[in-house]
């Protein structure tokens, strides 16, 4: 084993135990949370009670109620002291920390009143706040951390007679592994012995399971329902399906939407002019009343007020937790988003962009029709299938497989040459075939003819045997079953153009595009056409374009839209490093699905900040009028970061 990839595995397992480590501690911190809040809010209670019994001096009632106070708020003045050591001091626990020993202080001045409970209330509110934005992430957590549970936690290994039970890390490529019903896939792989039925509800959202039989790929993550399979591994661990896909979504945080990176910006100028203002708002009105010291303590618990009301907890706290609960409620529906920023994007899209092979078609290409000149049907078909033996194209593998005896007829097939834009020619026994195109009949010198019943929307292979016309074979690709309902329900949610790319005669592409219900459709174009035709589409329109594709051969138009979406992309590694949208199933139909969830998840972050803002300036006008309390206060702050990260949660709901 190589050192690199002994680091791998490590950095897998490493991965794997500080994922199960960081619930617990979740867990564990939650629970602390919520017992320094109860304890608190009764010791709160009994100073309280002490206060209004004793008449006891301003100093022994500020040691009583620093007891709770300190109590609950001794992270949140380590917090702010961090803050300030690193050159950090503007954040939110340095306002409250701010705010709270102000109104510890204010007691202290000549004809001011105490505000001690005030004091513990404000900061016993705020980890309120904090345990409530602890439980919205933790919840937006496990909406992601479904996706954890495809991760496999042991694999089956067969290494000489015996069969061992190993971490899948362990299993090397080219190896076989015992699956039997009800367990995970532990690695990606192909079957060669057994059939069964898969569920991959866990990667792509859909509950049909899929059959499955001898030389079929198998996909880690997906669940074994029925039967007993064999499987030879075709990737190890690190580089699975699963362990793409984890990543993908333990990673997607990171790439910030515009609002949330807006909201970190203003957050980092703000809190500044808020501090800089409230000190200005207690010192500047008293210099012009008659006495300085009557005036500075009612002027100082107004700053204060203001210090708590602009504290911007609910918008940086919000805003960020909307994104990724969209992101987890995306996964749910087998969507995997990269970034918070494509949430934005997509909410934006009104052009759409497909292409056709294997995104709106399924990309399996058949046998439709036979139709021989001077031979039979069989005969035609099995010539053709002869010399398209070593091809690596979708319709050789179709003649091929319209023809499976054609290995073992004992024909000898000899010099085969592929002609570039025409099609193939090789000696079978004794006669030369051709299998192409019309310029191929020409270059031979066979007179083929147009046929009136074949299908436009098929693909016409022509055949001739020694510069004879003997036929032509029709070969087709069949239209997904929701592509139709997917560019209605495209149209439906606002997308104002929905356009189809194509490599494939134009008769093909008029024939998909009338049965679908598009009415604009390009042909015959090569992949650096469909970059150009992208590019001049994205130069012609203010909203944004989305293309989709089936990620194999589209990653430089997935590239260059503004979000490329690819479809079917399970196993597909190209489409999941490509895009920036994956879809884990071959539905089209998603992507209104994945809009939708971008409008609805963008929706309620401005809510928040609309919310947030409008609350805090009505407290702030109130404050300024000498009719708010530090109460409404904490309301205003505490009160509305718990209302907005409870909308924020909805985020995760997707109903559809």
């Amino acid at each position: 084993m190589s050192h690199e990839h002994h680091h791998h595995e490590c950095a897998c397992c490493h991965a794997h135990e500080h994922e199960h480590r960081h619930e617990h501690e979740h867990e564990h911190s939650l629970k602390h949370q919520v017992a320094l809040i109860l304890i608190t809010a009764i010791l709160l209670a009994v100073a309280v009670f002490i206060e209004h019994r004793l008449q006891l001096p301003t100093w022994q009632l500020l040691l009583i109620y620093l007891v709770p106070y300190l109590l609950i708020g001794h992270d949140t003045l380590k917090e702010a002291v961090e803050g300030i050591m690193h050159g950090d001091p503007f954040n939110e626990h340095f306002l409250m920390s701010l705010a709270t020993i102000g109104a510890l202080c204010i007691g202290f001045l000549p004809g001011a009143e105490t505000q001690f409970p005030e004091a513990v209330f404000v900061m016993l509110f705020f980890q309120v706040g904090e345990l409530f934005e602890g439980y919205a992430e933790g919840k937006s957590r496990d909406s992601i951390a479904h996706l954890m549970d495809i991760r496999p936690d042991q694999a089956h290994v067969l290494r000489g007679d015996e069969e061992l039970t190993v971490d899948p890390n362990q299993v090397s490529v080219g190896e076989t592994i015992v699956i039997r019903p009800g367990e995970k896939v532990p690695l990606d792989g192909v079957i060669i012995d057994g059939t069964t039925a898969l569920n991959t509800v866990a990667l792509t959202g859909e509950s049909v399971p899929r059959d499955v039989t001898v030389g079929d790929e198998v996909i880690s993550g997906c669940v074994n329902q029925s039967g007993l399979i064999r499987v030879r591994t075709t990737r190890d661990f690190g580089q699975s399906t699963v362990s793409k896909i984890i990543e993908l979504v333990e990673h997607a945080s990171e790439h910030k939407s515009s609002s949330e990176a807006f909201i970190t910006r203003f957050a980092r100028v703000y809190t500044p002019i808020v501090v800089f203002a409230a000190i200005a708002l207690a010192i500047v009105p008293p210099l012009f009343s008659s006495s300085f010291m009557a005036a500075f303590p009612t002027w100082l618990y107004r700053a204060l007020m203001f210090l708590v009301v602009s504290c911007p907890c609910a918008l940086v706290i919000s805003v960020p937790l909307s994104f990724f609960g969209g992101i987890g409620g995306a996964s749910r529906r087998g969507i995997l988003i990269k970034g918070a920023n494509y949430i934005d994007i997509l909410s934006h899209v009104d052009t759409v962009v497909f292409d056709k092979t294997g995104t709106l078609t399924h990309g399996q290409f058949s046998v439709t029709a036979v139709h021989p000149d001077s031979c039979d049907e069989r005969h035609l078909l099995h010539l053709a299938a002869h010399v398209e033996h070593y091809s690596t194209h979708p319709i050789g593998a179709a003649l091929r497989a319209a023809f499976p005896d054609e290995a073992t007829d004992g024909c000898e097939v000899t010099d085969v040459e592929e002609v570039a834009g025409q099609g193939i020619r090789a000696r079978v026994g004794s006669d030369l075939v051709c299998v192409g195109n019309t310029r191929m009949m020409e270059a031979v010198g066979a007179q083929c003819h147009d046929c009136e019943q074949c299908n436009a929307a098929g693909t016409v292979i022509h055949v001739a045997i020694n510069g004879e016309y003997a036929g032509h074979i029709v070969i087709s690709d069949h239209i997904k079953d929701d592509a139709a309902s997917a560019i209605a329900r495209l149209k439906a949610v606002g997308a104002r153009r929905v356009v189809m790319l194509t490599g494939d005669r134009q008769e093909v592409a008029h024939e998909v595009a009338q049965q679908l219900g598009l009415t604009e459709y390009h042909a015959q174009l090569l992949p650096t056409d469909k970059v150009e035709r992208v590019a001049q589409m994205i130069s012609q329109r203010p909203g944004k374009l989305a293309f989709v594709g089936d990620g194999i051969n589209d990653a430089p138009v997935l590239a260059r839209a503004d979000v490329g979406i690819a479809m079917g992309a399970l196993g597909s590694d190209a489409a999941i490093e490509a895009a920036d949208v994956v879809l884990m199933d071959d539905q089209p139909s998603k992507i209104a699905t994945a809009i939708t969830i971008a409008r609805r998840t963008l929706g309620i972050a401005r809510q928040n900040v609309w919310f947030a803002i409008g609350i805090k300036l009505a407290v702030l006008l109130l404050a300024a009028c000498g009719l708010a309390t530090l109460w409404m206060a904490v309301f205003a702050d505490v009160g509305v970061t718990v209302l907005a990260t409870l909308n924020a949660l909805r985020t995760l709901h997707v109903k559809m």
